[in-house]
């Protein structure tokens, strides 16, 4: 199921990533000269593979021990390679050393070796598409999954390796086809947790927190059962209910101990409830087993928002090195590297990292956000506008998203979706994040209340206060008229060019007076602060559709 590697992890503001964790499923079979397991752990590791849910590290490191013996005397057996190579990836997943994923990809190159893709060999294809999603290559998994899928459509494990590229690409009407046909072909806890995760991408919360209630209920074993309770928790975080984020955390530690996700999902809710030394802690443990580099983001901003400037540096600087790390494993860290830049560091090169990001295909909406959000801080709050937009609007209640949207918003004046949006946010997860929480609920109470009365256009006096201008055009830009919202084939936004050493400057804040005489009186203190507005040439931006039911709720990349 999904890969965690690089999750949301709220900072809500990670990643992400994400919503669930999950497991790799591994490739079956045991090859044709391999003897059947006997009972044990070996045993165990290779049923939950047939159904898709997580072994135990005992049972999963019993069975990379076991495929590592037989293949030294059957160099020849694809099958066994294959299923090393998936072992070695979902370890690396769930338990964080990403120095597993070069010792995947030779085992599933060996499997190749022996038997080709286009000769049959499924399990390896879906061992590669598996791998390219740890790494976050969305393109290359989905290559690698459609190809097994072309040859084997009836294979149920094809598909969450397909489903997770297909998010990854900003793909979610694709991923919402490929998880009817997984339904059709597959059931259990598993399969409900992915189910969930594609409710809550449309914006059906009771929906997800249904099926997430049931894979917790419907779970066997413990590591299952561990698995089911972070994805409750995780929902229930996202709604911004952290008491009962905290208490499934809990439960999902009791069932397997030592759980650094569960962990680090405690340790953001209890920084929400105010438990600060206990939600450090819970930070220090979960780096402790797995240092990944989105909780040392989480723990710098939360040191950060308590005055420890030194503390956050520390951290800041672990999640630096750990993507480094991963990166010398083939794993693409850009996304949260850009999440630091943009609020932390420099918004430039964060614009930059994820220009990568995009024109590689990686059209979340985590990345449209993190776009928007790193253009507004560069001070190009026209440009981002596109791109928070298209974050908001595909159906998953983000109270991140949200904030951002509302910002960016303010500064171009559109007071009325500003405060809008900044409400929305408050009331999804008033405790989002600990450093950009507060900053809303100061956002919020600069722009006061609406005037009294409504919107003066309703009678026909003129345009309404609250109404929303278009974004602020350089004179050279060419981006086309919004499309109807029955126009299907709108297109995101293409990535904004970086900024020209020759361009003149354009001042966000002669923006914003520009709105504003449109807009009516610009309330006290309602300008936003930003950085330095920077020289930007004219954005080539297509205006995003705002998708008229959840289903269509999809952004579509061209």
């Amino acid at each position: 199921m999904k890969s965690e590697t690089l999750k949301n992890a709220a900072v809500s503001t990670l990643v992400g990533a994400t919503l669930v964790t999950g497991v790799i499923v591994l490739a079956p079979g045991w090859g044709k000269d391999a003897p059947p397991p006997a009972p044990g752990p070996v045993a165990r590791a290779m049923a939950a593979a047939d159904t898709g849910a997580p072994a135990s590290l005992t049972d999963l490191d019993a069975l990379i021990r076991n495929r590592e013996r037989f293949v030294r005397s059957h160099p020849g057996d694809r099958r066994s390679w294959a299923a090393l190579g998936s072992a070695y990836v979902e370890r690396g997943t769930r338990f964080g050393d990403t120095a597993d994923y070069p010792k995947a990809e030779r085992a599933l190159k060996r499997s190749l070796g022996a038997v080709p893709a286009a000769k049959g060999n499924v399990d390896a294809l879906v061992g590669l598409a598996e791998l390219a999603n740890a790494r976050h290559d969305f393109a290359g998994a989905r290559g690698h999954a459609e190809r097994a899928r072309k040859q084997q459509p009836e294979r149920w494990s094809v598909y969450p390796a397909l489903i997770e590229a297909y998010h990854g690409l900003g793909k979610y009407a694709a991923a919402g086809k490929a998880m009817d046909k997984l339904l059709e072909l597959q059931s259990g806890p598993q399969v409900q947790g992915m189910e969930a995760r594609v409710y809550w991408n449309k914006g059906w919360r009771e929906d997800a927190a249904a099926l997430a209630y049931g894979a917790t209920a419907n779970s066997r074993t413990p590591a299952e059962k561990a698995v089911a309770l972070h994805r409750e928790g995780e929902l229930a975080w996202e709604r911004g209910e952290a008491a009962d984020a905290v208490e499934h955390y809990t439960k999902a530690l009791k069932a397997v101990p030592g759980g650094h996700r569960s962990l680090a999902g405690r340790a953001r809710a209890l920084a929400a409830l105010g438990r600060t030394d206990e939600a450090l802690e819970d930070y220090r443990s979960a780096l402790a087993k797995v240092p990944l580099p989105e909780y040392a983001l989480e723990s710098g901003e939360l040191y950060e928002s308590l005055g420890l400037s030194g503390d956050a540096a520390t951290q800041y600087e672990l999640m630096r090195q750990q993507v480094t790390r991963a990166g010398e494993h083939g794993v693409n860290g850009d996304l949260v590297l850009a999440r630091y830049e943009a609020d932390h560091g420099d918004p430039a090169a964060a614009v930059r990292r994820l220009q990568g990001e995009w024109r590689r295909g990686h059209r979340s909406v985590y990345v449209a956000d993190a776009m928007g959000w790193a253009l507004y801080k560069a001070g190009r709050a026209d440009d981002a506008l596109p791109f928070a937009r298209l974050a908001t609007d595909q159906g998953l209640r983000s109270a991140l998203f949200s904030y951002h949207l509302g910002e960016i918003e303010r500064a171009l004046g559109d007071y009325g979706p500003a405060r809008r949006h900044l409400d929305e946010a408050l009331r999804t997860n008033p405790h989002f994040s600990p450093l950009l929480a507060p900053l809303a609920r100061e956002a919020r109470d600069a722009l006061g209340e609406p005037e009294a009365g409504g919107p003066t256009d309703m009678t026909g006096d003129g345009p309404s206060p609250l109404e929303s201008p278009a974004p602020p055009q350089s004179p050279s830009a060419s981006a086309p008229a919004a499309p109807s919202p029955s126009d299907s084939s709108s297109k995101a936004p293409a990535a904004p060019s970086e900024p020209s050493a020759t361009s003149a400057p354009s001042s966000p804040s002669a923006s914003s007076a520009s709105s504003a005489s449109s807009a009516g009186s610009v309330p006290d203190g309602a300008a936003a602060s930003q950085a330095p507005a920077a020289a930007r040439p004219a954005p080539e931006l297509r205006p995003v559709q705002r998708s008229a039911t959840a289903d269509s709720a999809v952004a579509t990349t061209g």
